[in-house]
C-alpha cells in the first residue's frame, strides 16, 4: 500500500468515526430536546387541567344528593348538558355562566354514576371518543378521528360522604401534537443534514489533523533513507578495503598499517555519525534542562576561539572574537550541547571559508536574549537552500562536505539544541558574500556558582 492510499484510507477511517461519534451524540441530543420539550408541554397540560378539574369539583360536589341524579344548582356549572352523547351535538354554545367559560374550547365534562354509567356530558363534544373507567386518575384517551385528549377523574361524594360519582374532565391535545409533530419533522429532517455538514467538517479536520503526521511520516522516510545511505558508506569502504587487503598475497608491515589506519578512519566516522543520530533522537524528545544548569557565554566563546584557533591558523583564516557585554553573560542550559552548538557554526564557517577570509565569534546582549553571531566571508548560501540547511543529511555541496569529512547533522544538531534551550537559530547570507549565522538564547536567572576554598 502506498503512502497516498494509507493516508487517504486513514483520513476517511477518522471522518467517519467523527461523523459516527456527532451523529450519536447529535441523535442523543435531539432525543433529550424532544423530550424535554414534550415533558414540559404534558406537565403544563396536566397542571392546568387539574386546576379547572379541581374548581368544579370544589363547585359541583355541595350540591349533590341523591347518586346518579344532578340537581339544578349544579347545572349551572356545566356548559351545555346532555344525558348521552347522543344526545349532544357538536356544537359547542357559549355558556352565561362565567364558571362554565373555562369549560369551552379544548374541555369536555363527564359525571358518571357509581357504576361508572354516563349521567351527563358538557363541554367539548369529541366523536367516538371510547369510554373510560376511574380506576386510573390521568389517562389517555382517543376520539374517532385518533385525536388524543388527556384526562382526569376526580371521585364525587354528596354530604353524607357516600359516593355520588365521578367526574372526568378531559382537555383535546391536539395542538400539543401537532407542534411536536413539527419538532419531530425538524428533528428528523435537521440531523442528516447536520451530519452531511459533520462529514464535510471531519474530512476537512482529519485533513488537518493528518497534515503534521504525514510531514513527520516522510521527514522519517527520509531519515531513514539518509541514515542508510550515511551508515552504508563507511561500511562499503571498509568492507572494500578489507577485501582488497584478503586479495593480495602477502601483506607488509607498512600495508597492514595502512589498512588499519583506513579501517580506524571509517570506524571513526561511523561512530561519530552513531553518536549524533543518538544525540538527535535524546533532542528530539525535548529532554528538561536542569534549572541550576548554567553556562557562562564569554567563557564558552572564549573557549571554542581558543580551541579552534590552530585550525582556522591551518586554514590561513583570521578567527577573531567580540565581546560587547562587560558583565558576566549566563543562561540556563547544559554546557556541553551550548559548546558544541556553538562549535558547530564556527567550524562550519571555518570550512566554508577560503583561504585568506575571515570570520568572527560576536557576543552581545539585546534585551532578555543573549545574542551570538557567527560571521563569515565564505561562498554564502542561495536562498532558496537556506531554510533547508538545518534539515537532517542535507548538503548544500555534496562533494565539498566530504572531503570535509561532514554528514550534514552539524546544523540540524545546532537547531535542536537551540530549540531545546529555548532558543532559536537564523541565517542571513548572500552569494558570494558570506553567511551569518544568528543564536538567541534566553537570559537566565541563575545565580553564579560560589567559588569553593
Amino acid at each position: 500500500m502506498n503512502e497516498q492510499t494509507l493516508f487517504r484510507q486513514t483520513r476517511w477511517r477518522l471522518a467517519s468515526w467523527y461523523a459516527g461519534v456527532m451523529g450519536i451524540i447529535l441523535a442523543v441530543s435531539g432525543l433529550g430536546v424532544y423530550e424535554a420539550i414534550d415533558h414540559a408541554h404534558r406537565t403544563a397540560a396536566d397542571r392546568e387541567l387539574q386546576a379547572i378539574a379541581g374548581r368544579l369539583h370544589d363547585n359541583i360536589e355541595p350540591t349533590l344528593q341523591q347518586p346518579g341524579e344532578i340537581p339544578a344548582s349544579a347545572q349551572r356549572f356545566l356548559p351545555d348538558p346532555c344525558n348521552s352523547p347522543s344526545q349532544c351535538t357538536e356544537t359547542v354554545r357559549a355558556a352565561e355562566h362565567a364558571p362554565g367559560e373555562m369549560f369551552q374550547g379544548n374541555y369536555y365534562i363527564r359525571l358518571l354514576d357509581p357504576s361508572q354509567d354516563l349521567v351527563a356530558l358538557a363541554g367539548l363534544k369529541p366523536p367516538g371518543l371510547i369510554s373510560s373507567s376511574s380506576a386510573s386518575e390521568w389517562q389517555f384517551l382517543k376520539d374517532r378521528d385518533k385525536t388524543r385528549y388527556r384526562q382526569v377523574t376526580l371521585p364525587l361524594q354528596n354530604p353524607n360522604e357516600q359516593l355520588w360519582g365521578y367526574l372526568q374532565v378531559g382537555s383535546s391535545l391536539k395542538d400539543s401534537d401537532r407542534y411536536l409533530s413539527s419538532v419531530r419533522l425538524a428533528l428528523f429532517a435537521g440531523l442528516p443534514l447536520a451530519l452531511g455538514f459533520v462529514g464535510v467538517a471531519g474530512w476537512w479536520l482529519a485533513g488537518r489533523a493528518m497534515r503534521p503526521i504525514r510531514q513527520s511520516y516522510q521527514q522519517m522516510q527520509q531519515f531513514t533513507a539518509d541514515a542508510a545511505h550515511e551508515l552504508r558508506t563507511p561500511i562499503a569502504a571498509a568492507q572494500a578495503t578489507v577485501e582488497s587487503v584478503l586479495d593480495l598475497p602477502q601483506l607488509s608491515e607498512a600495508e597492514a598499517r595502512e589498512t588499519l589506519q583506513t579501517l580506524d578512519r571509517q570506524n571513526q566516522r561511523l561512530s561519530q555519525l552513531i553518536q549524533d543520530l543518538l544525540l538527535l533522537t535524546r533532542l528530539d524528545r525535548q529532554i528538561q534542562l536542569k534549572q541550576n544548569d548554567a553556562c557562562c557565554l564569554q567563557d564558552l566563546v572564549s573557549d571554542i576561539a581558543e580551541e579552534l584557533a590552530a585550525l582556522a591558523l591551518s586554514k590561513k583564516i583570521q578567527l577573531l572574537t567580540d565581546v560587547q557585554v562587560d558583565q558576566p553573560l549566563w543562561v540556563n542550559g547544559d554546557e556541553a550541547q551550548l559548546y558544541r552548538l556553538v562549535f558547530n557554526l564556527v567550524i562550519n564557517a571555518i570550512q566554508y571559508t577560503p583561504e585568506g577570509g575571515k570570520v568572527t565569534l560576536a557576543l552581545d546582549q539585546q534585551d532578555q536574549q543573549a545574542v551570538i553571531q557567527v560571521q563569515d566571508t565564505g561562498v554564502g548560501i542561495v536562498p532558496e537552500y537556506q531554510a533547508k540547511i538545518f534539515d537532517r543529511f542535507y548538503r548544500v555541496d555534496s562533494d565539498r562536505n566530504r572531503q570535509t569529512g561532514g554528514s550534514g547533522l552539524g546544523l540540524a544538531i545546532a537547531s535542536a539544541i537551540s530549540q531545546t534551550h529555548g532558543g532559536k537559530i537564523s541565517v542571513q547570507s548572500q552569494p558570494g558574500q558570506g553567511s551569518t549565522f544568528i543564536l538567541s538564547l534566553p537570559i537566565g536567572s541563575v545565580r553564579q556558582p560560589t567559588p569553593t576554598l
